[in-house]
C-alpha cells in the first residue's frame, strides 16, 4: 500500500519498522532491519493490516506486539510506523529561545536546582537581567583616581586602583599599578598589577600580604546572612602570576569576626586563567544594616605561619588566624614575581555569570562615594565675603559620599577646608591673599 504524503523515511521523528508476516498467532516480534525493536510506547505505533489502520486494539511489551486475538495468516501487513524517535530530547547549547517556549510552559516544579546554566541559553534569551549583581565595585580595575602606579610600598593602604586596599604586614616591597595587560577577548582594558621589588622569601610568623575590598553592610542585606535562608556566594576572577601553585581567597565578616576560605590553583606561569569559587551561605552572624565595613573579600599573596599553620576553614566559622590562608604560596619570595588580577565578580548563587560591565561614568560615581579627587580649574574665584575675615567657597560632591569625608588640599593655595558633610564642604580663604583660585583637594570616605 502506498504511503500518503511524504516518504516516511524522510521524516526525522518517524521510523519505518519491518512488516510482519502473519501466521495465525496473536503475538509477533517487532523488528527494524532484522533486529528486535522496542518502541517508546504502544501509543507511538501506527500499523495497517489489509488496508485498515489499527488503533487501540493491540498492546506492546518490550519488542512484542499483541493483538489480543489471532491474526489470519492470509492477512497482509501494509506498514508499521514508530513515531517519536529522532525528536530532540536534550536541546543543544544555545538553541532554546523565548520564542520557542509557550506561555507558562516551564514551571518551577519542573526545574531542579542548578540545572540551567548560562551555556544552555541562547544569547539574548533572558531580557532585563538585574543590574549591579556584582557586589564588588570596580572589579574591572578601570578606575584609579589616586594614581596609576605607586612604588616602594612597604605598608598598608589604598595606592592605585579604587576600592582595593593592600594589607602589607612586613612582607616585602612592592610596586602596584594599573596595567593594560589583560586576558585576551574578554572585554577588559585594565588590571591591577603587583610587582615585587624587595623579596621576603622567609616570612616572619606575623607577615601577611592581602589585597581586599570591604563592603558596606547596608549593601548586603539581600544575602540574608545570619538566617536559615542565607545565600551562597560565587566569586569569579581572572588571575595571572609568575608563581604557580595553591592560592587562598577569603570572605571575612567584620561584624561577627567570622570567615570562610577557599583555595584555587594557578596552573600556568604568566598566563591569564579564570577562576571560580563558591562560598556556602552563613546562617550565623547578621550583617549590620549601616555604612560600616561588614564583609571583606581578601586575596592572599603570601602569609606567615600565624595564618597558615592550621586547617583551612572552608566552611563559615569563628575566625582563627591559623586557619585562614593555609597552603598559600609566597608571591613575595622573588623580585622576579608579578601578580595580576581583573574581572572580579562576587554574586549571590552557586554559579558564576558573565562579568557585569558597567558604563565608565557609573563605575566612577560608585568609586567617588568613597574617594573623590577635585582638581581646581585655575579660574579666578570671587568668594562670598564674610566681613573682612574670609571668603567662603562651597563645593558639592558628584555623589553622596559614604560618610562625611576627611579633606586634604592638594593645590597649595592656602585654603582652610571646613567640616564636610556627605554632600558638600566649605573652604575658607583670607580675602587679603593674592591667590584667588579654588582649591584642589581629595575627599576620603573609605571604609
Amino acid at each position: 500500500m502506498a504511503y500518503i504524503g511524504r516518504d516516511t523515511d524522510k521524516l526525522s521523528n518517524i521510523e519505518v519498522l519491518d512488516n510482519i508476516t502473519f501466521d495465525g498467532s496473536s503475538s509477533y516480534t517487532l523488528q527494524k532491519g532484522g533486529s528486535n525493536f522496542t518502541p517508546s510506547s504502544a501509543n507511538n505505533i501506527l500499523i495497517s493490516i489489509d488496508g485498515v489502520v489499527q488503533a487501540g486494539n493491540f498492546t506492546v511489551s518490550s519488542s512484542t506486539i499483541d493483538f489480543g486475538t489471532a491474526v489470519a495468516g492470509t492477512s497482509t501487513c501494509d506498514f508499521i510506523l514508530h513515531y517519536g524517535i529522532g525528536l530532540i530530547t536534550t536541546p543543544s547549547d544555545g538553541t532554546v529561545t523565548t520564542a520557542k517556549l509557550a506561555d507558562s510552559s516551564v514551571t518551577a516544579a519542573k526545574i531542579t536546582d542548578a540545572t540551567i546554566t548560562a551555556a544552555k541559553l541562547a544569547s539574548g534569551t533572558i531580557q532585563n537581567q538585574s543590574a549591579f549583581k556584582n557586589i564588588i565595585i570596580n572589579g574591572d580595575m578601570s578606575q584609579a583616581q589616586r594614581a596609576t602606579s605607586t612604588s616602594s610600598i612597604t605598608g598598608s593602604g589604598y595606592h592605585t586602583i579604587d576600592r582595593f586596599y593592600l594589607v602589607n604586614g612586613g612582607m616585602g616591597t612592592w610596586t602596584q599599578s594599573q596595567s593594560t595587560d589583560v586576558p585576551t577577548g574578554q572585554g577588559f582594558a585594565k588590571s591591577l598589577k603587583m610587582e615585587c621589588t624587595t623579596a621576603d622569601a622567609s616570612p616572619a610568623a606575623s607577615d601577611e600580604l592581602v589585597l581586599r575590598q570591604q563592603i558596606e553592610g547596608q549593601m548586603l542585606q539581600y544575602l540574608k546572612k545570619g538566617t536559615t535562608s542565607a545565600e551562597s556566594l560565587t566569586l569569579s576572577f581572572w588571575i595571572k602570576a609568575t608563581k604557580t601553585g595553591t592560592n587562598i581567597v577569603e570572605l571575612f565578616d567584620f561584624d561577627n569576626t567570622r570567615q570562610i576560605s577557599q583555595s584555587y590553583t594557578i596552573s600556568s606561569a604568566n598566563t591569564w586563567e579564570k577562576k571560580t569559587v563558591t562560598f556556602t551561605g552563613d546562617t550565623s552572624g547578621v550583617l549590620g544594616n549601616d555604612n560600616g565595613a561588614s564583609l571583606g573579600v581578601q586575596f592572599s599573596l603570601g602569609a606567615g605561619s600565624n595564618f597558615t599553620s592550621g586547617t583551612l576553614s572552608t566552611t563559615w566559622t569563628s575566625s582563627t588566624n591559623a586557619d585562614r590562608f593555609v597552603g598559600q604560596v609566597n608571591h613575595a619570595d622573588s623580585t622576579s614575581n608579578e601578580w595580576y588580577i581583573t574581572g572580579i565578580q562576587l554574586e549571590a548563587g552557586t554559579t558564576a555569570s558573565d562579568f557585569e560591565f558597567l558604563p565608565y561614568d557609573v563605575n566612577l560615581l560608585r568609586c567617588q562615594r568613597y574617594y573623590y579627587v577635585h582638581i581646581s580649574t585655575q579660574s579666578y574665584y570671587t568668594g562670598v565675603n564674610r566681613g573682612n575675615n574670609y571668603n567662603i567657597y562651597e563645593n558639592t560632591f558628584p555623589v553622596e559620599m559614604r560618610a562625611a569625608p576627611s579633606l586634604t588640599e592638594t593645590s597649595g593655595f592656602g585654603w582652610f577646608l571646613g567640616n564636610a558633610t556627605k554632600q558638600l564642604f566649605p573652604a575658607y580663604h583670607d580675602p587679603a591673599s593674592s591667590t584667588k583660585f579654588p582649591p584642589s583637594y581629595t575627599a576620603n570616605a573609605e571604609l
